[in-house]
């Protein structure tokens, strides 16, 4: 499997001389950390494709290894390599320390936390310890369980980075698109930003789902530009429908203002 991606870099990093086209961050899945120096030495002049790593069940374990050796392969490379790491490990269910993990992890991650990309959570493998599946018209925000535990991990890692959503593992057959837009509901209201896609058929749905209305782009914007000095900071909204106030809903504001950046607005 290593030789083939080494071979299919080197392929794409060749015909992008020859013919330009949109070439998307790519990032690798690995199983082991030593991969992530080793592929960026074998794919050579073509491994500035590789813009990161994805590292799978990151723990308490293996986070040591897998942080020093992006930040090193980074070093040799010259320039930045970035990570998003899984959430996933079952010490995880454990209540007894559960908040003892999360705050860890966060507290290694700190010094490069401009290299951390994303905070990607593992529903399926979490689901799997308790031999859970949810159908196409059931979210997993339903399963409690395992809503308690992106719960507390919004809670750590969610006002300093940004934090997806759980695969969806349906992408065709009736109602897999109904119970996709449920979930990616649920999603967003929890703190969630962004969904891991594993089909081209979830691409739009997912970018749908994170377009910022128009009135709620007003009324970021126009809280926004507030003066801070001034008294009255708190008014109607734009649509004279609800109450903006500067100090309750600036980070809402702001956040409202990066997703119609990223994801655009209808």
């Amino acid at each position: 499997a290593e030789k083939q991606l080494v071979i299919s870099v080197k392929t794409l990093y060749d015909t992008l001389k020859e013919t330009p086209f949109f070439m998307p961050k790519l990032f690798i899945r690995v199983r082991r950390a030593d991969q992530i120096e080793k592929l960026i030495q074998a794919t050579e002049e073509a491994g500035t494709l590789i813009t990161g790593f994805i590292i799978p069940k990151f723990s308490l374990s293996n986070a040591d290894i897998y942080i020093q050796t992006v930040c090193e392969t980074g070093e040799r490379a010259g320039r930045d390599i970035y990570m998003m790491p899984i959430l996933e490990d079952p010490g995880l269910i454990d209540l007894r320390y559960r908040h003892q993990l999360l705050y860890g992890l966060k507290e290694k991650l700190a010094p490069m936390e401009r290299l951390v990309l994303n905070i990607r959570v593992g529903g399926n493998d979490l689901c799997h310890r308790f031999g859970f599946r949810r159908s196409c018209r059931e979210t997993i925000h339903s399963i409690s369980a395992i809503s308690g535990i992106f719960s507390d991990i919004i809670t750590v890692f969610g006002m300093d980075y940004v934090v997806s959503g759980p695969v969806w593992e349906y992408y065709r057959g009736e109602g897999w698109d109904t119970g996709l837009k449920k979930e990616l509901a649920q999603d967003r209201l929890c703190g969630f930003t962004g969904k891991t896609v594993i089909h081209p058929n979830q691409i739009e749905l997912v970018n749908a789902a994170y377009r910022v209305s128009q009135k709620d782009l007003a009324d970021a914007r126009a809280i926004l530009a507030w003066d801070t000095d001034s008294g009255l900071l708190v008014s109607g909204s734009t649509s004279a429908e609800r109450m903006n106030e500067y100090k309750v809903h600036k980070n809402w504001a702001r956040r409202i203002l990066m997703l119609s950046q990223v994801f655009g607005s209808e």
